[in-house]
C-alpha cells in the first residue's frame, strides 16, 4: 500500500478505494460465501427467477428467451435464442423497454437496458422472486396484448 498515493508514486482512484469500511464489507462477504450451502442457495434462487420469467414468457405467447449463468439472469425479447453479441443485437429493444416500464409500474426495478443482466443475491427471498415472477407474467401479458392491438 506504500506504493499508492499519497505516500507512493502510483495514483489509484475509486469510490471505495482504500476505504476500511469497503475492505471490511468485502471480508465479511467472503465469510458468508464460505458457509456450506451458500452457492447452492444462490443457484436455486437464480434458477427460480430464470425459470419463472421463462414460464411467464411462454404464457404470454411472446417470442423470447432467458439467458442465465449462476446468479446472472437476462431476458431477451423478440428472439428465440441468444448465444453471442450478434444474436443479442437482434433482440427487440422496444419490446424490452415496454416490459421494463411495466415492471417498474409494478415496483420491480430491472436494469433499464436489454443488454444488462439482473443480479440475484442472497438478500432476495423466495417471496421477492415470486413477486418478480408474477409481475413479469402480468407485464409480458400486457405487452403481448399491446402488440396484438397495434398490429
Amino acid at each position: 500500500m506504500d506504493l499508492l498515493a499519497p505516500v507512493g508514486p502510483v495514483y489509484q482512484a475509486g469510490t471505495l478505494s482504500g476505504s476500511p469500511l469497503a475492505v471490511r464489507a468485502g471480508l465479511e462477504t467472503l465469510k458468508i460465501l464460505a458457509r456450506p450451502g451458500t452457492y447452492e442457495r444462490l443457484e436455486a434462487a437464480s434458477a427460480r427467477l430464470g425459470d419463472g420469467i421463462a414460464g411467464a414468457l411462454r404464457n404470454s405467447g411472446l417470442k423470447g428467451c432467458i439467458n442465465r449463468v449462476g446468479s446472472l439472469v437476462t431476458p431477451f425479447l423478440g428472439i428465440e435464442g441468444v448465444c453471442d453479441a450478434e444474436g443479442a443485437r437482434r433482440a427487440d429493444t422496444a419490446l424490452f423497454a415496454r416490459f421494463f416500464h411495466a415492471m417498474l409500474k409494478r415496483g420491480i426495478y430491472l436494469p433499464p437496458s436489454q443488454f444488462e443482466a439482473m443480479f440475484v443475491s442472497l438478500a432476495h427471498s423466495d417471496a421477492d422472486i415470486d413477486r418478480t415472477v408474477v409481475a413479469a407474467r402480468d407485464s409480458l401479458a400486457q405487452a403481448a396484448v399491446a402488440l396484438r392491438v397495434s398490429s
